[in-house]
């Protein structure tokens, strides 16, 4: 069961973190364009793999897919260390990815314009990754409550 609620809290956070992104990037020049890291990164894999990639919007739907999904089986591993220091532990998973997303692009031979594009996207992009394993704390949290 606690693995139950711990991919719950996960894919909850990872919902939250999209949902930020797409949101903000729509009203904000200098909002992190995750989609367009993801979507370079997606065409690179498959590339590789000799699989034709998705164009237009199928692309952005499967980067988002893939997006989701690995972000909540990042956050996941929240919940599966349990209940102690959950909100330590999930600062630091969060953090660690948003600054994961905005060192590793250049790195990894990915263009890391959309996350570093100024120091305002930078910031952002850590503190959605943050907010994200934060709302997967705190859905653990209540998930795992004791009546």
């Amino acid at each position: 069961m606690k693995i139950l609620k711990a991919l719950l809290a996960g894919f909850a956070g990872s919902a939250a973190l999209n949902i930020l992104h797409e949101t903000v990037r729509k009203f904000d020049s200098d909002a992190p364009r995750i989609d367009l890291l993801g979507e370079e990164a997606l065409n690179r894999s498959l590339n590789s793999l000799n699989i034709t990639t998705p164009k237009g919007q199928n692309l952005y739907l499967a980067t988002l897919a893939s997006d989701f999904i690995s972000n909540g089986i990042y956050y996941s591993a929240i919940g599966f260390a349990g209940r102690k220091n959950l909100y330590f532990k999930a600062a630091v998973s969060g953090l660690t990815a948003g600054l994961g997303a905005i060192s590793l692009p250049d790195k990894i031979g990915l263009d890391d314009d959309p996350v570093t594009h100024c120091n305002k996207t930078k910031v952002l992009t850590v503190a959605w990754y943050l907010a994200g394993s934060l709302v997967t704390a705190i859905v653990f949290s209540k998930l795992t409550k004791k009546a």
